[in-house]
């Protein structure tokens, strides 16, 4: 009786060590990840679950079904010396390259977000391609995953390390050649290490200096520049169609509300107007002008005074 009394105090030791240690680099978002911001309101179990099977899929169809190799020993759960698993778990969460899984949910630092590190795949293109395919087919595929939000870079929050980052990762999108219109979309959780208006001001003003093409538009940029911060940490991305999916929120961007015209088409609409409008005030003017121009003319060779008395 007592060997399984001691038993069970080793596997709930083990378990109460596993569930409250931290382990850097491997349980919680840190510098020099790639992967994908996902937000819920409340459930951020239920919202994991959501976007393994979600992200999963997605990627099997974009990269192929995942290989994961086996790993060595046995189960760790199985093991009778608590301290022996503890370290075959730790080695087991230190491993990289081949043995890392495909998709791996960590602590974000922030309540209702969850942080998915993605390991071989691109995190903004797999992303859109979920997007896309909701938008198009309409099919609601998560209950609480609201929004889904890649990220391409991190960096730490600070100013400097943000503008010397952000020198060069922006350049495959903005610097010459290339360019485009652009809006900077800033969110800071459980941070102080970044003020909107400075970080917003100065991502704008990098953008420009890399090709004075690129503009600022609030309404339907070509590309969107999303900034979050988390902490210490500056999770960055460069996406389309922004706008079009709803802010990439997977509740809205299935509804078949009446879709909001195209900045460019407002535009049109508005000139048009403006030239209908004009045309109007010409004609308008015209028509006056005529009316002024009429004129009695007289009749024979006599005086108009004398036609008139003679009318009457």
């Amino acid at each position: 009786m007592s060997a399984d009394n001691d038993k069970k105090r080793s596997k709930k030791r083990y378990t109460s060590i596993l569930g409250n240690k931290r382990y850097k680099g491997a349980r919680e978002l840190e510098v020099g990840m790639q992967g994908i911001i996902i937000t819920c309101n409340m459930n951020e179990r239920k919202c994991t679950s959501e976007a393994y099977s979600l992200l999963n899929e997605y990627a099997d169809k974009l990269y192929g079904p995942e290989k994961i190799p086996d790993c060595d020993g046995s189960n760790s759960e199985e093991e009778d010396d608590a301290e022996a698993a503890l370290k075959k778990e730790v080695a087991q969460l230190k491993k990289t390259g081949k043995g890392e899984k495909r998709f791996q949910a960590l602590d974000s630092g922030a309540n209702n977000v969850v942080f998915i590190r993605t390991h071989n795949v691109e995190p903004d293109k797999l992303v859109h391609h979920i997007l896309s395919d909701l938008h198009t087919t309409k099919k609601k595929k998560s209950r609480v995953i609201l929004r889904m939000l890649p990220v391409s870079g991190t960096c730490k929050a600070f100013q400097e390390d943000m503008d010397k980052y952000l020198t060069t990762f922006l350049e495959p999108w903005f610097k010459t050649p290339n360019h485009a219109t652009f809006q900077i979309a800033f969110k800071a959780r459980n941070s102080s290490h970044s003020k909107r208006d400075d970080v917003i001001k100065s991502i704008a003003d990098l953008v420009v200096k890399m090709n004075p093409e690129n503009t600022v538009d609030l309404t339907n940029p070509e590309l969107s520049i999303i900034v979050e911060v988390i902490r210490s940490v500056c999770c960055l991305s460069v996406v389309p169609d922004y706008s079009l999916y709803r802010k990439y929120n997977l509740q809205e961007v299935v509804k078949d509300d009446a879709p909001k015209p195209d900045a460019a088409d407002l535009r049109e609409d508005q000139k048009a107007t403006e030239r209908s409008d004009g045309a109007d005030v010409v004609k308008a003017e015209e028509q006056k002008d005529d009316q002024a121009e009429v004129i009695i003319v007289p009749h024979d060779d006599k005086p108009a005074e004398e036609q008139t008395k003679e009318g009457k």
